[in-house]
């Protein structure tokens, strides 16, 4: 199985380079095809992999492919870990990369850069893969920076647009400050455990429970703790957590394409899978799952709140992703781990599927991105209209959809923990139902529904996508309706994940959650009588009313609510703290040190200092090359002297 490991990994990656650097002798026909049979056969060959592990009871695979260094004991490889988990997530890698790279056909062929992106997608994807694959803390955190690199690129694809330029260096900053407490965390790692190797690390967990770190003589802080933060603290910037968020929305200045990559099944997924990775950790530290509870239910309500007021359908979408990811964050706090990984799953194919929706919208609409100039494009888009439903219903949990049963599986295992901060969780929860449907609804209201508002020359060139835009639509829609019916009860309660998550009985919530589950059928039943889904009806109800059936209520609200409504805008402050607080600061220390350091010290002391020196000195000895033979003369009597006296005189 090795070599069909190494060609899951390395098919995207040969395919990026070949488009990357023969891109014009191949052109676009051969860019898009050599990546879409790059990815497709690591798609094929995933769908393989995964078939073993559940029909063919496949044994987990764990080996080295390739020792890079030793040094000190210390070995760093290249070595796969494909068990369940990673099996489940090559698959959603992999298919939706494919999806997107059909999709980019239509989407980018008037584009400049059309191999280059090629180029970049599929080097996405093998970071990614790099990433879940890897057995080991080196290979992961190779995974982690290249996914974040390529993101930069892609994100800045358009580089001669400023704000795509300030995009991805806030995108790239924000990642280096969680990055350097992933450092910390693997640095920690390895501390306690002499080890970079999962299976190593995991067999020495235990080290960490009685471990401590002395900050002084009278602190001294739980390494286990510690190290599970810091490990966190990369996850919220990776995958968009308050207050490391800041860089997602931005992220929509890329082309339509990275977008649905970024936000379904790459990059901002790879925070919830280092966590669920490391469950053997975290598991042994209370405080760090508290803490990763409060904040994660903090993202998913409040950031939810920001997609109400959001005007850019794309944008719209990518709030979305923040407040999903935080529902996610939810349920690694609570050890619902499975529960995490499942919406991870689920999420991945209906906000792809909204994501490419969107982007089949902007090119009907000549990359108009506002949704106040849109309107009515039902009749104009109907595949697109059916296939935005489909990922609207799969976004707010609509019965029997993916998202129905990843996310109330979520919520019910939030309301059965006692964790500190599971109640102030299960209100954020809670409420970002109703908050998710009423701007999903407002988004799919204001696009497809209610009278039109493009001029008149956008209208006359309305007409649907072509195949290579709608065919991954409705793929994607396809597993975003059915895929929860088959896979709600080995995910979460027929130790699918088992092999690769560890929870202690003492929380494991989802033990007591199978008690009750009797059938996806059932499930479906009793939910109908749960407060998400009233909650969720709710917003669907509010969105009609608001911004359908009577508009102008949008507008009395906004002026009552204008307090409210500034805030929201302000998207709370964060940038403008960011930028007035932060980078003002980063700023005046730069610039003190510039003036103290680099121009007071080392140009005018060490630089020009040390050549006054010389000059001075070189003045004085000036007066000594008179040029006369008695001023030498004299200056050798002188000498002779003083050697007579010291060698008289010596003791």
């Amino acid at each position: 199985m090795q070599s069909i490991y190494l060609t899951i990994a390395l098919a995207p990656l040969v395919a990026a380079v070949v488009a990357g650097l023969f891109g014009r002798t191949i052109g676009k026909a051969g860019a898009h095809s050599i990546t879409i049979a790059g990815v497709g056969l690591s798609c094929a060959l995933s769908l393989y992999v995964l078939y073993q592990f559940v029909h063919e009871g496949m044994a987990p695979f764990n080996a080295t492919v390739y020792t890079w260094l030793v040094s000190d004991g210390l070995t760093m490889e290249v070595g796969f870990l494909v068990d369940h988990l990673t099996a489940m997530m090559m698959v959603v890698v992999t298919f939706v990369s494919l999806m997107v790279h059909i999709y980019t056909i239509g989407y980018m062929h008037e584009d400049d850069g059309y191999q280059r992106f090629f180029s970049y997608i599929s080097l996405f994807t093998f970071s990614m893969l790099m990433l879940v694959m890897a057995n080991n803390f080196m290979q992961l955190f190779f995974g982690w920076e290249g996914v974040g690199l390529v993101s930069y690129l892609l994100i800045g694809f358009w580089y001669t647009r400023p704000t795509a330029i300030i995009a991805n260096l806030k995108a790239f900053l924000v990642n280096r400050v969680g990055d350097f407490g992933f450092v910390l965390g693997i640095a920690a790692v390895l501390r306690y455990t002499g080890s970079l190797d999962y299976a190593t690390v995991f067999a020495h967990a235990d080290r960490f429970a009685g471990a401590q770190i002395h900050v002084s003589s009278t602190i001294a802080w739980s390494a286990i703790t510690f190290t599970c933060i810091c490990l966190f603290i990369g996850a919220m910037a990776k995958s968009a957590q308050v207050p490391l968020h800041v860089w997602l929305p931005d992220s929509m200045e890329g082309p339509t394409p990275i977008s649905a990559l970024i936000h379904a099944a790459t990059m901002v997924t790879a925070g919830i899978f280092m966590v669920a990775r490391m469950s053997p950790l975290f598991e042994l530290s209370e405080t760090a799952l508290s803490f990763i509870l409060i904040i994660g239910s903090t993202t998913a309500f409040f950031m939810g709140l920001l997609g109400i007021v959001n005007n850019d359908i794309k944008r719209v979408v990518a709030y979305s992703t923040l407040s999903q990811l935080g529902y996610m964050t939810v349920a690694l706090g609570v050890s619902a781990y499975s529960a995490g990984i499942f919406h991870l799953m689920t999420h991945a194919f209906f906000k792809a599927l909204l994501f490419l929706a969107a982007g089949s919208v902007i090119m009907a609409m000549h990359h108009e991105q506002d949704m106040r100039k849109m309107g009515g494009l039902r009749k104009y888009l109907p595949i697109t209209f059916w296939t935005s439903l489909v990922g609207c219903l799969a976004l707010i949990g609509f019965p029997g959809t993916a998202g129905f049963f990843s996310k109330d599986s979520l919520i019910d295992a939030v309301a059965m923990s006692h964790r500190f901060g599971s109640s102030y969780a299960y209100f954020c929860v809670l409420g970002g139902v109703f908050i998710t449907s009423l701007y999903t609804f407002r988004m799919f209201i204001m696009t497809f529904l209610g009278k039109e508002r493009m001029d008149h020359h956008t209208q006359e060139h309305l007409h649907e996508s072509p195949w290579v835009v709608t065919v991954p639509l409705i793929l994607l829609a396809i597993p975003s309706a059915v895929i929860g019916w088959v896979t709600v009860k080995p995910m979460l309660f027929g130790g699918f994940l088992s092999d690769a998550i560890h929870v202690l009985p003492a929380n494991d919530v989802l033990e007591h959650m199978a008690e009750e589950f009797h059938g996806s059928g059932e499930f479906v039943l009793a939910a109908l009588t749960a407060l998400p889904v009233w909650f969720a009806a709710a917003g669907v109800a509010t969105a009609f009313i608001f911004f359908w059936w009577k508009p102008s209520l949008a507008d009395t609200t906004e002026r009552s609510f204008k307090w409210l409504h500034t805030i929201l805008v302000d998207k709370y402050g964060f940038d403008a703290f960011n930028q007035n607080v932060i980078v003002a600061g980063a700023r005046a220390l730069g610039g003190g040190l510039w003036r103290f350091g680099d121009q007071a010290i080392i140009d005018n002391g060490m630089v020009n200092g040390s050549a006054r020196v010389v000059g001075w000195l070189s003045s004085v000895m000036r007066y000594a090359q008179s040029g006369y033979l008695y001023h030498y003369a004299f200056a050798m009597i002188l000498g002779l002297a003083s050697l007579l006296m010291w060698l008289v005189w010596r003791p």
